[in-house]
């Protein structure tokens, strides 16, 4: 059916090229977030790694270890900064998806560690600030 025809329901199809926002703006602080740990020297390993708990953002190399990286990207008019949304249950489930991780990439007693990356866009999609947060939580009965 051509764009902008009205379906016999009444309604217009969604066009198919269509992005939730939300992720385009976190797909893209993801990017940011990857291009400025690797000017630090981390090897990036794995994106969007997902499974039925949910997804780690980035998985790096920093050194000898292996660092789980949350990135949160907000719009600058969103009020609190974005490292305000990584709370205690969203460190547990990070932390229940890098045991799932390891398991599943059999890497086994491996140092490792938690980032926050929080990144704030402008309405132009441009980056107004990055910051790296290491070690930015500890997960219990790691």
């Amino acid at each position: 059916q051509p764009r902008g025809e009205v379906s016999e329901g009444g309604r217009s199809p969604p066009p198919s090229d269509v992005v939730d926002p939300r992720r385009s703006v976190g797909k893209r602080g993801e990017e940011e977030a990857a291009r400025f740990l690797q000017k630090r020297g981390f090897i990036i390993l794995d994106r969007n790694v997902r499974s039925r708990l949910g997804e780690i953002d980035l998985v790096a190399r920093d050194g000898k270890a292996l660092v789980f990286v949350e990135v949160k990207t907000l719009r600058e008019r969103d009020g609190d900064p974005p490292q305000a949304a990584v709370g205690q249950s969203k460190q547990r489930r990070l932390g229940q998806l890098a045991q799932h991780y390891l398991k599943r990439k059999r890497l086994g007693d491996v140092a490792c560690r938690f980032d926050v990356v929080a990144v704030t866009l402008d309405d132009q999609d441009r980056v107004t600030a990055l910051r790296h947060l290491p070690a930015a939580f500890e997960v219990e009965a790691w």
